[in-house]
């Protein structure tokens, strides 16, 4: 006879416990584990040296460092570790400022103002500037009033400068700017201004101690304008070295031959040492 009522539900019962209890042995539960809590990375348990290499790798440009109507690109989202903790922003802003930076404005929005960079950044930003270019060329029949070495600039504060990088994109003593140098401008006028610029950046940067000479190929070694920097920088004694676009060596007396310069010698083209970039 076959069960009835209460004995034959819990038979039932007992029967559906016993294969679904086979069925779970046979394939196990695929309920997920527990995802372990990521931990936060300890960026200040790495070495310093470490640490330093890493700024070095974020905040670094590969040109100078100047006022630009581009730098809320190329630089502002550099400087998001100076927001992190008071303890990155120490250790990151030296590292950012020892790359090189910038004394008079380059770009045509910023040729004109009145405050170059270096005078806008706080002190303890200009204590930790280390290497600075001082580009000459730009404004020669008319320098802009910034091109000065007043104490307004700031230069005082760079106490930790070591190199100074000059850029002669071109010297208006030459024959081909007659007539173009600017009222009672003589082929020496300019020559002096910068001769004046790099006396007054000294005087007050006692801590440089390596004067870097560079040019466009339109500039001969022995232009007027770049021998009288090097006047200059062996009266004051300081290490004179030549810049990686030009490829002067010392003693050398002939002008380098690179860049365009070298491929229209290779050509048979003759001389083109009077190619010159001309920015008034």
């Amino acid at each position: 006879m076959a069960p009835r009522g209460k004995t034959a539900s819990k038979t039932v019962s007992v029967a559906t416990s016993a294969d679904t209890s086979a069925v779970s042995s046979a394939y196990p539960s695929r309920a997920p584990s527990p995802v372990p809590r990521r931990q936060p990375f300890r960026f200040f348990d790495l070495p310093s040296e470490l640490r330093l290499r890493i700024y070095e790798e974020v905040l670094f440009v590969k040109r100078p460092v100047d006022l630009d109507p581009m730098n809320y690109r190329l630089i502002l989202p550099r400087l998001s570790p100076f927001l992190v903790s008071h303890r990155m922003h120490e250790e990151a802003y030296p590292v950012f400022y020892s790359q090189t930076i910038r004394l008079y404005p380059y770009h045509g929005r910023f040729f004109h103002t009145k405050k170059p960079l270096v005078s806008r950044l706080p002190t303890h930003y200009r204590n930790a500037v280390k290497t600075m270019e001082l580009r000459l060329g730009p404004g020669w029949s008319k320098p802009p009033v910034n091109q000065n070495t007043s104490a307004s600039l700031g230069l005082a504060d760079c106490t930790n400068m070591r190199v100074l990088k000059i850029f002669v994109e071109l010297d208006p003593s030459d024959s081909i700017f007659t007539g173009y140098r600017g009222k009672n401008a003589t082929e020496e006028t300019y020559k002096w201004f910068c001769v004046d610029l790099l006396l007054g950046i000294l005087e007050q940067v006692p801590s440089i101690e390596t004067v870097e000479i560079d040019a466009y190929p339109g500039v001969k070694k022995d232009a007027p304008l770049v021998m009288a920097l090097q006047k200059v920088v062996a009266d004051v004694r300081l290490r004179l070295t030549w810049g990686p676009l030009r490829g002067w060596e010392k003693g050398q007396d002939e002008p380098g031959l690179i860049g365009l310069e070298k491929a229209m010698a290779g050509m048979g083209l003759g001389d083109v040492s009077r190619v010159v970039e001309v920015r008034a």
